[in-house]
């Protein structure tokens, strides 16, 4: 693995020289997401397979090129998982992919996103150096948690070579309750049962009935089930769907939307919606300007991001204030000042 990162080195410094740009990308699988990936390809795969993993301490060392599926493969053989549930979008997902694109699935809103689980990362920056962060030797820049800032970074700080993850063990029991209900009702039950320590792991609400998951011990899923009411359902492959959208809301449309908003939000009237997270996250499925669904997200406490399809010219992601694009483009200027690593992925200047 040495000569791969010799590899990795000549590559990011002659792209330096040359001043050009590196298109980071391990499988693929998710190419869609973001602004269009530009420049040469910078294959993470060569870099590949666990360096450490101890059950009992619930961590897991990784290098960024390892397919998801092998890792999640070997959790399972000990009972664990990665709690936050990452979507796969394509058997060629990795690790290094995951976390670069931050999503998490179904289970996020009850247990944290991606960020919250990484515990150290190695970084190759623009001068073809190893830095270390989080749980290795190297202190973090400026006061920045730096291993958890390249979740959700889309590859542009640098590129990432190791990782590692916190682990849970797989929930003892689960069950899954449809109950038929209106979108005002589904957001008002979801914060009122959100008060109280129900063991609830994931929710969706679509067409007029709201699909929620138990997770935990058998007392307290069935104590929870006398609460909630509802029809028992067999969820495993419903949840999955969610996690992989490939159910039929997310694939009726070539445009989604995602909304970000808080959880006690009305409904957004501006197309059909499926609502996650117990009500902070609202897909949507509309034609209507970027400019009036954006401002509907912001009116509402939120922000909004064209997920997939549509008009990327409009800007994938909500426009930053100016305080935070400054501090997004002194990230940038400070491991990747010649601007190689997936320049414009995130936003035209980073």
């Amino acid at each position: 693995m040495e000569q791969v990162i010799e590899q990795f080195k000549e590559r990011i410094l002659a792209a330096g020289r040359d001043k050009q740009a590196l298109c980071v990308r391990g499988g693929g699988s998710k190419d869609w997401y973001g602004q269009s990936p530009i420049g040469e390809v910078l294959d993470t795969r060569a870099y590949h397979g666990i360096i450490a993993y101890d059950p009992t301490e619930l961590v897991i060392t990784v290098r960024a090129g390892t397919p998801l599926a092998e890792v999640e493969k070997v959790l399972a053989e000990q009972n664990q998982i990665f709690a936050f549930e990452p979507p796969h979008f394509g058997p060629g997902a990795t690790v290094g992919g995951m976390v670069a694109c931050g999503l998490a699935g179904p289970r996020r809103a009850a247990v944290g996103s991606v960020r919250d689980f990484v515990l150290g990362a190695v970084l190759m920056d623009s001068k073809g150096e190893v830095l270390h962060f989080g749980g290795q030797v190297m202190k973090n820049v400026a006061g920045y948690d730096v291993s958890r800032l390249l979740a959700g970074s889309l590859g542009t700080l640098g590129l990432l070579l190791e990782v590692s993850l916190k682990v849970l063990p797989k929930p003892y029991a689960e069950t899954s309750l449809r109950l038929q209900m209106n979108e005002d009702e589904a957001i008002r039950r979801l914060n009122e049962w959100g008060g109280q320590p129900l063991p609830i792991s994931a929710s969706a609400w679509c067409e007029g009935a709201l699909v929620l998951r138990l997770s935990g011990a058998k007392a307290a899923i069935a104590a929870a089930q006398q609460t909630i009411g509802g029809e028992e359902i067999d969820g495993d492959n419903f949840w999955l769907a969610m996690r992989e959208q490939s159910n039929e809301f997310f694939t009726q449309s070539s445009v989604l939307w995602r909304l970000s908003v808080p959880s006690t939000a009305p409904p957004i009237a501006l197309g059909q919606q499926l609502i996650e997270w117990g009500g902070a996250q609202r897909w949507l499925r509309s034609d209507a300007p970027a400019i009036d669904i954006r401002a509907a997200a912001v009116k509402a406490g939120g922000h909004a991001t064209l997920f997939r399809g549509g008009d990327k010219s409009v800007g994938v992601f909500q426009p930053l204030a100016p305080a935070v694009g400054k501090i997004h483009q002194n990230m940038k200027n400070a491991f990747d000042p010649d601007g190689i690593f997936n320049p414009g992925r995130m936003y035209a200047k980073y």
